[in-house]
């Protein structure tokens, strides 16, 4: 996350109240600080307005360890759009500005705009490339069984971020490496915040994902139970999961988003290396549902580690 001029504007602002109290500014002086502030703000516009914005047409905004990230992130490597890529640590943006990842901002002349949730950004994909890019994006093609298999996909998804956060969260040195604490990638006044803050930030996260011990029992079942019927959909020894030679994005929305627990090898292609916990001690009860579920289906298993090892790779040239 870069600290951008309409950043450090926001900043000023909030801190109105704080500076006229600090320095006990009579009205004049504060209604000054407000003209001030009025000002600049209108400059910034006027600015955004005569210099047309730089940088790449495609801009993702992620985190590291990401499974809906990775949905997207593996989509347009495979796809081979060229774009450019923001780390952050994402729950501050949550916090703070209730801005979630991934995001994709696109850039057309002097217009920037952006596109939020994975299901989304896919659909700007197709719609964008499919024609100029043919058959290299026909993985993305929105069929009408592809998107009821992706709702489900995605609701999964939410189960598995509440999986992960009911056994991390009680581990402040475990959370805050997920979070980025140890990439060097990411700014260092953020990785300073996540830690002071991470009190108030573990309290926000429990609310958010409504965690507690009978969630986690319903959670875990039903991630089971979709996993028991991906397992019998994969039985009969397919290459995708709705059939046919190739495979689509229903296929690596499963693998990205079952990353974070099979922890497979190329997981993120070098991207989230920093924030994925190999070689950190987890949780003996994480633990154990992990190797459970390894061995409850093991064709959803090499189904997702054939497509790590054969398809997941760095963008194309």
């Amino acid at each position: 996350m870069r600290i951008g001029r309409r950043a450090v504007h926001t900043v000023f602002v909030l801190s109105l109240p704080l500076i006229v109290a600090a320095f006990g500014l009579s009205f004049g002086s504060a209604a000054m600080l407000v003209i001030v502030a009025l000002l600049w703000r209108w400059a910034l516009a006027l600015t955004a307005m005569l210099a047309p914005p730089e940088g790449a047409e495609l801009r993702l905004e992620t985190i590291g360890a990401s499974h809906f990230v990775e949905k997207v992130r593996w989509s347009m490597d495979r796809l081979g759009v060229p774009y450019t890529e923001e780390q952050n640590v994402g729950v501050l943006g949550v916090l703070f500005a209730g801005r979630t990842v991934p995001k994709l901002h696109i850039r057309t002349g002097r217009v920037i705009s952006s596109v939020g949730n994975s299901p989304e950004i896919l659909r700007y994909l197709w719609g964008r490339y499919a024609t100029e890019y043919g058959e290299r994006a026909a993985f993305l093609e929105p069929t009408t069984e592809a998107l009821a298999l992706e709702r489900r996909l995605d609701r999964y998804g939410v189960n598995i971020q509440q999986w992960i956060y009911h056994h991390i969260l009680p581990h402040r040195a475990l959370t805050l490496h997920a979070w980025g604490a140890d990439d060097p990638r990411l700014p260092a006044w953020q990785r300073t915040a996540n830690d002071v803050l991470f009190p108030l930030l573990r309290i926000f996260m429990r609310k958010v994902f409504n965690l507690g011990a009978s969630t986690h029992v319903k959670v875990v079942h039903h991630v089971e139970e979709f996993l028991g019927e991906m397992e019998i959909r994969l039985a009969d020894g397919r290459t995708a999961l709705l059939g046919g030679d190739q495979i689509g994005y229903v296929d690596i929305t499963l693998a990205a988003l079952s990353g974070l627990w099979l922890m497979p090898e190329n997981y993120g292609a070098g991207k989230a290396d920093a924030t994925i916990p190999r070689g950190l001690a987890l949780p003996p009860g994480m633990k154990a549902e992990m190797q459970s579920w390894r061995g409850r289906f093991p064709h959803v298993v090499a189904h997702i580690e054939r497509l790590y090892a054969t398809e997941r790779t760095a963008r194309l040239a």
